[in-house]
């Protein structure tokens, strides 16, 4: 037993070390990337213009937080993605659940569902600031359409997928639909879903960085459209870096739930 304890200690510092092994080089890397492009532009590698430079980056987010603007444009573009991703969420499980509930309705529409899902979503956003204006719903539906379709079919696949032998036993016991649902796919298909909401988060703001760039006066994806247009760079490169900022943040948040339900469960 102590032998196994001890074993057991040992593998754990390991991993542990590991895991700051890895952390450490991250830091490491982003540090390093950061201190090349600012010696670039510093010496004169490459023009500052055009590709701008860390401190450039830093100076311009604190000169827009000081007026303001660069929270607005922050918040912005975050509510529209949680809406979007939220609807996303609430619809593709709805929708996922009516296809698995009526196998005939899902045969019919499965087709279509995968004809939509592989339409060039960018290609889309003209048609719906024309259809629906250039407001914050537009903005949110270019959103959703990135990641809505390729939901309901992952959904529906991890439940058709629930394990037949439980069904069975809940229809033996004489249980409904509604029970096999409820009691038996829902619950198996849990880490799908969180799994699938890691994905969304990343897609729908993508979504909705492209409709911002079509109809949109407030929003990173404005702030980088804009900033292309009167050649000020350092506003372009500073979006996409807080957009990457962004993604990260909620990125981990979902995998922070991920890890809490495993552990629950």
């Amino acid at each position: 037993m102590t032998e196994y304890s001890q074993n057991q200690a040992r593998y754990l510092k390991r991993l542990l070390y590991r895991k700051r092994l890895i952390a450490t080089a991250r830091i490491l890397l982003a540090v390093a990337f950061f201190i090349l492009w600012e010696t670039a532009a510093s010496l004169g590698w490459i023009d500052s213009f055009f590709f701008s430079s860390p401190s450039r980056v830093v100076s311009t987010a604190f000169s827009m937080a000081k007026e303001g603007a660069l929270f607005l444009h922050i918040g912005t573009t975050l509510a529209e993605t949680l809406i979007s991703f939220g609807l996303v969420v609430v619809l593709g499980i709805l929708t996922a659940v009516l296809l698995w509930l009526f196998p005939s309705f899902s045969q019919v529409l499965e087709p279509y569902l995968v004809i939509l899902n592989s339409l060039p979503k960018s290609a889309l956003a003209p048609l719906l600031i024309v259809w629906l204006g250039a407001n914050v719903r537009t903005i949110i539906v270019a959103g959703m359409s990135v990641a809505l379709f390729g939901t309901i079919l992952n959904l529906y696949t991890g439940f058709k997928e629930t394990d037949p032998e439980k069904l069975k036993l809940i229809y033996t016991l004489h249980g409904t639909k509604k029970d096999a649902l409820l009691k038996v796919a829902i619950p198996s298909t849990i880490p799908l879903i969180i799994s699938v909401m890691k994905v969304n988060i990343g897609l729908c703001l993508v979504g909705v960085v492209i409709g911002e760039f079509i109809g949109a006066r407030q929003g990173l994806g404005y702030l980088i459209i804009y900033g292309s247009q009167v050649f000020k760079l350092d506003w372009v490169i500073m979006s996409i870096a807080i957009l990457c900022v962004i993604a990260m943040g909620l990125y981990a948040i979902l995998g922070f739930v991920q890890r809490h339900y495993i552990k629950k469960f």
